[in-house]
């Protein structure tokens, strides 16, 4: 049979029965969407999660701090040891001291660090306000960034985060004393510092200056930790373990990604799980229907045999109008699917704008997904039609001819 036959007469049940066709299209199309809608949601959750996490740079670095065991310490010495390791292009060190920070009287403790830009970068540290320092500000010694719970210390609404931007702080650095007591040295800086960006690092009072500006008012012996930025991807397991045979403790985001990545793909395994029963049960639809329609059609697959189509012919019919119906029911299910996560994006990005929150979107439909979705559609009419398609083929011509 011509493939433009073989076309005509599987697409002639939209023009001899066209109500029953397109329910049965719908039907499958619900099931379908049922499928985009939950993969989508557990995409879409993924995304608001794994966003907020810096790519490139970050899950090539690796974040050291020492554990005190064997008496390591973390000083210039190490940062230059490190970056003698031949799968290493940088090391960034962070250091840290206690401090009093003031704003329009109000007094409150903090930890000042201090770094360089290079190390903003591998820790994926990102603004939620303002903006953070780039590699043209390390000698800049007037700015700040702040953590938002420094904000609350000081009575700072969310809604007015953006407005804390130009705002100036000052700090009076808390550091341990010479002798080998518990008190410490309060180093009054006399100056103000323009708040230049707020920082996405919840739960934290940090307050971060460039590294240079804060040598300038204290002795750095000692590092809090340092982020060391491994050249490939293909390395970064070698280096951190070796770091970890020195004995320090190392975190890789990477592997926090990974991890983050698995549990959501177990989640949309479960979400899929769901909606593929809706499918299941619009599927089970279509095979009655295609059972139905051999039983309507069966006088006509006589004549065709009697006139010389052959078993093959008679298969391949049913199996391509099978085909056919799954697959515009997969398209309207994605259609059907995507809309309804769309419009329920449109409103919660409606209502975070009237009450001040962060658009956010709740439902993600990558395309691959979408067009593994439609060659689905198809293999599930396919599978549907492939029984009544072989019980067509092997009828008797003229019991087939003789049926009422």
């Amino acid at each position: 049979m011509r493939a433009q036959d073989l076309a005509q007469l599987s697409t002639r049940a939209f023009k001899t029965n066209p109500m029953r066709t397109w329910l049965t299209i719908l039907g499958m199309g619900v099931g379908t969407g049922a499928v985009v809608v939950l993969v989508g949601l557990g995409f879409g959750l993924q995304q608001i999660i794994l966003e907020q996490i810096v790519f490139g740079e970050t899950l090539l670095s690796l974040g050291v701090s020492a554990t005190g065991a064997q008496n390591l310490k973390l000083t210039s010495d190490t940062v230059l040891q490190f970056e003698q390791n031949e799968h290493v292009l940088d090391a960034a060190p962070l250091a840290r001291f206690p401090a009093l920070v003031t704003y329009k009287g109000l007094t409150g403790n903090l930890f000042v660090q201090g770094v360089e830009p290079p190390y903003i970068r591998y820790a994926g540290i990102t603004p939620s306000a303002g903006t953070v320092f780039t590699d043209d500000d390390l000698g800049n010694g007037n700015e700040i960034m702040l953590s938002p719970a420094v904000l609350k210390l000081f009575g700072i609404a969310d809604e007015e985060v953006e407005s804390f931007i130009g705002e100036k702080v000052k700090f009076r650095l808390l550091v341990p004393a010479d002798d080998e007591t518990d008190e410490v040295d309060e180093i009054f800086i006399d100056k103000e510092y323009t708040v230049r960006g707020i920082t996405k690092e919840e739960g934290v009072l940090n307050a971060l200056m460039m590294l240079p500006e804060l040598r300038s008012y204290v002795g750095i012996e000692e590092y809090e930790r340092i982020q060391v930025r491994v050249d490939t991807n293909e390395f970064l397991a070698v280096v951190e373990e070796q770091l970890i045979e020195e004995g320090y403790r190392v975190t890789a985001l990477s592997k926090t990604v990974e991890q983050a990545s698995k549990i959501f793909q177990g989640v949309q395994a479960v979400l899929a799980t769901f909606g593929g029963i809706a499918l299941l049960v619009s599927a089970i639809g279509m095979f009655n229907t295609m059972t139905v329609t051999l039983l309507e059609r069966t006088k006509e697959i006589g004549i065709m045999r009697t006139i010389g189509a052959a078993p093959v012919d008679i298969k391949w019919l049913f199996v391509s109008e099978s085909i056919v119906v799954g697959f515009l029911g997969g398209v309207s299910g994605i259609v059907m699917g995507v809309s309804l996560g769309l419009v329920i994006n449109l409103m919660l990005n409606l209502a975070a704008s009237q009450f001040g929150g962060q658009s956010v979107n709740l439902f993600s439909f990558p395309l691959g997904f979408l067009a593994f979705i439609a060659v689905f559609s198809a293999g599930v009419g396919y599978l549907t039609g492939i029984f009544p398609a072989k019980r067509a083929a092997s009828l008797n011509p003229l019991d087939a001819i003789r049926y009422e």
